[in-house]
């Protein structure tokens, strides 16, 4: 077997750079790790304008075993911004840290698994990485593209590790396993511009706006439950852009974003903020973008299974969370069962995003304990 260094990889992968979607380089540095370890490696080009085109990674070793593990993640990273101490994509080692964007957000998870698969035996069973260049962005070409990919190839996981940044404080200290949905809602209210000393020649749209924005405050969706917290509904922009000072608009929007729990369905959501708008103002337009459902796996193996690698490497028993944002464990859910487990989050997105060298070879020890109990061994 090869032995595969995890902030080596990592080092290479930030050395490409790989703003949301990803493309060329980064695979090429993946794919050239992958294939001497066994694994047959498929890129694919998924999508059209304005949200794609996107690359995707499938690779697959296939095992004498009967199990199939699936470990999932993005190559993609947010724009590095102004201000960092060296350059986003010059990887160094500084003192205990390595610094990169992605390093983090996932490029260390994923050199951390290969490393990991690098270290298992072939025969012990089918290993496949299901890896998008676009979870950062709009994720509509990215791994909902795969998983049609895999369906299209009767690949099914038997169980997904997704590489995403869940400790908080201590590596091993946190695994998600749910998350809650999202959906944006744009609400458009039309009215009749005119003059401000004439209003009963205009119908001024803000103040039926104002009155819908206030019936949606009122409403609370849930109070949460064993997992998940409560739904919450935040307005995010209001807009009417109107720059004279004499003039009624003709028009007036607002957003709003969703949070909500296993309690909730996306396509209800939007339902219900139509029917309080338009009980305000029958001609108000209402669109709602569903980024992902609520999911859980309910605590049994695959936790238990993830958990106890985790004690093993750490010595701690980690939190079961469905905390924070959306991940692209959105998608996989439909599957097989998923959790989410990988580095610390504190520095993801930030300037100066750095992983401790320490956490990644911890981490690709944790990831191979994932697969010898996975595979029974």
């Amino acid at each position: 077997m090869m032995t595969i260094d995890p902030v080596d990889l990592a080092k290479a992968l930030i050395a490409a750079p790989s703003v949301t979607p990803a493309t060329g380089a980064v695979f090429d540095v993946l794919e050239a790790a992958l294939a001497p370890l066994g694994f047959t490696v498929e890129r694919f080009i998924d999508g059209i304008e304005p949200d794609g085109p996107v690359e995707n990674l499938l690779a697959v070793r296939k095992g004498a075993g009967p199990r199939h593990f699936g470990f999932a993640g993005h190559l993609d990273v947010v724009p590095p911004g102004i201000g960092w101490t060296g350059d986003a994509f010059d990887p160094q080692v500084r003192g205990d840290l390595l610094y990169g964007r992605g390093a983090v957000d996932m490029k260390g998870a994923i050199a951390a698994f290969v490393a990991a698969a690098a270290a298992t035996p072939p025969e012990a069973g089918t290993i496949s990485l299901i890896v998008t260049g676009d979870e950062e962005g709009p994720a509509v070409f990215g791994t909902r593209a795969l998983i049609e990919h895999m369906d299209a190839r009767a690949l099914k996981p038997d169980l997904i590790v997704v590489g995403e940044p869940t400790s908080m404080q201590r590596l091993g200290d946190m695994v998600k396993i749910g998350r809650r949905g999202s959906v944006n809602i744009w609400i458009d209210v039309p009215g009749t511009q005119g003059h401000v000393a004439y209003p009963h020649l205009a119908d001024n749209p803000i103040p039926k706006l104002v009155r819908i924005l206030a019936a949606i405050d009122t409403v609370t969706l849930d109070e949460g439950t064993r997992w998940f917290q409560r739904s919450n509904i935040e307005f995010t922009d209001i807009e009417v852009g109107n720059g004279a000072t004499n003039v009624i608009p003709a028009s007036a929007r607002a957003r709003l974003s969703i949070r909500f729990n296993d309690q909730q369905r996306g396509a209800e959501l939007i339902q219900m903020v139509e029917r309080i708008a338009q009980d305000v103002e029958p001609n108000a337009k209402v669109v709602g973008k569903i980024s992902g459902e609520a999911f859980l796996t309910p605590p049994g193996a695959l936790s238990a299974l993830v958990s106890d690698a985790i004690h093993a490497e750490t010595g701690l028993t980690p939190e079961l969370s469905t905390t924070g944002g959306t991940s692209d464990a959105r998608f996989l859910h439909t599957l097989c069962p998923v959790v989410e487990f990988g580095l610390i989050n504190a520095t993801m997105h930030k300037l100066d995003e750095a992983v401790a060298v320490a956490d990644l070879q911890t981490l690709a020890a944790i990831y191979r304990g994932i697969l010898t109990r996975a595979f029974g061994a």
